[in-house]
């Protein structure tokens, strides 16, 4: 059978033969025998945060570099320098540290993050309405019958996107292509960085069977560890339980394994599913109980989380407070606001109501912020009772315009200069 393939340097479509491009010389070479059939894709940004540290700083391009914040928190991600010394995702920091002692940790910046993964996946949407965001930089696209359209395949288009993307960008991305979503989601896993890898329909079963059960998204490793005391460590081992039986030992999750263990998936790419909330949090170096120094941080957390809300262009009327003591106790509070909001003001002025109640003597190792409830934004003075409000919108937007044009620095509000972290912080959670 013919293998229909493209130049992932040139894009020129190769002649059946061809070991190089005849065009370009090289060797980047797609050829799949199902790959102008397949329509639906995974699209992953690699290293998503580190690399655009690394492209807005190219001195830190074959550094390892983790971004992150307090001592006692975690990695939120690192690049794949740092991941060749064991780092990885929401490893504690000081674990990662310890590891990679010569790592560059970079606090943090969730609003460019946020712009950025915008721009990505705005230029999904160029190609196809049907896009299905995971986070800010991951998503399933669906391209069935888009091939008149764009006067090319999918899988042509798909690497189109991917050049443009890089090229615009600055970073790159890595793609699996399939014929659902949990190949495409596999696929995507298997060539890292700015990888192109494709799972077909012919193949599956062979390729899923060896599979180890923890690879499979949304099995845990509390649920891993108890298939796997169960005897069931790969996906043929699911298949020869039967689905009666994994659905009589596991309910609803056993059944779906079953299914996803023949690579069967029905679930299709939903636009409309979207992110239901924006929230931030950190754990400290030492436990807190002075409102003082807990009013700093959830200053600061209210600037990180309204610089993402302001990127996606929505506003929150819920306001949730997340505390968590010095014994591991979390404690929530809400409140749901009159108008919806987008305002770092309205959120750190929410949340300090919220925690007067909770500075009691006790002592807390985390603080949390977010808005919930959240819809498109229109405009936002604030809390119109408030008659100072409209002054703080204004003087809020001003700074944002200014930060966006001379950085993340330029303008510090006056609680926001106190509260602003030392140079060099251990790594923040943000939700």
């Amino acid at each position: 059978m013919s293998e229909p393939g493209y130049c992932r340097s040139c894009l020129l479509a190769l002649p059946e033969a061809a070991t190089a491009c005849p065009s370009c010389g090289s060797h980047r070479l797609l050829r799949h025998a199902e790959l102008n059939r397949l329509s639906i894709a995974h699209i992953d940004c690699d290293a998503f945060f580190a690399a655009v540290e690394k492209r807005d700083n190219p001195a830190l391009e074959d550094k390892p570099v983790i971004i992150g914040g307090q001592q006692r928190g975690v990695v939120s991600t690192c690049c794949y320098v740092a991941r060749l010394y064991g780092v990885h995702s929401a490893m504690p920091m000081f674990q990662a540290l310890k590891a990679c002692p010569d790592a560059v940790v970079i606090h943090p910046e969730h609003g460019k993050y946020t712009r950025e993964g915008y721009r990505i996946r705005n230029m999904m949407k160029d190609i196809t309405p049907l896009v299905e965001p995971l986070s800010i930089d991951e998503a399933f696209v669906d391209l069935t019958g888009t091939t008149r359209l764009h006067g090319a395949p999918p899988a042509l288009t798909l690497l189109r996107l991917q050049r443009r993307i890089e090229a615009e960008v600055g970073i790159t991305v890595s793609v699996g292509l399939s014929f659902n979503k949990f190949l495409a989601k596999t696929a995507s896993d298997l060539d890292k960085p700015n990888g192109f890898a494709v799972i077909g329909e012919a193949e599956a079963l062979d390729f899923l069977a060896p599979r180890p059960v923890r690879s499979i998204y949304g099995v845990g490793p509390a649920f891993a560890a108890r298939l796997e005391r169960d005897g069931i460590r790969t996906l043929s081992d699911i298949r020869r339980q039967g689905d009666k039986r994994m659905a009589d030992r596991y309910g609803d999750m056993g059944y779906h394994l079953a299914r996803l263990s023949r690579g069967e998936d029905r679930r299709q790419v939903s636009p409309e599913r979207e992110r239901k909330s924006v929230s931030s949090e950190t754990t400290f170096n030492a436990d807190h109980d002075d409102r003082e120094t807990l009013e700093k941080h959830l200053w600061r957390l209210s600037v990180k989380v309204a610089d993402q809300m302001k990127a996606k262009r929505v506003s929150g009327q819920v306001v949730t407070l997340k505390l968590k003591t010095a014994q591991f106790k979390t404690r929530t509070r809400r409140r749901t606001l009159n108008e919806p909001s987008q305002l770092a003001d309205t959120l750190f002025r929410i949340g300090r109501d919220l925690l007067d109640k909770e500075v009691d003597g006790t002592r807390y190792r985390l603080i949390g912020i977010g808005f919930s409830g959240l819809r498109d934004a229109v405009g936002d003075a604030g809390d119109l009772l408030d008659p100072q409000a409209i002054r703080r919108a204004t003087a809020e937007r001003a700074m944002d315009k200014a930060r966006e044009r001379f950085g993340s620095d330029a303008v510090v509000k006056g609680r926001g200069l106190s509260a602003k972290p030392k140079p060099n912080p251990k790594p923040d959670q943000t939700s």
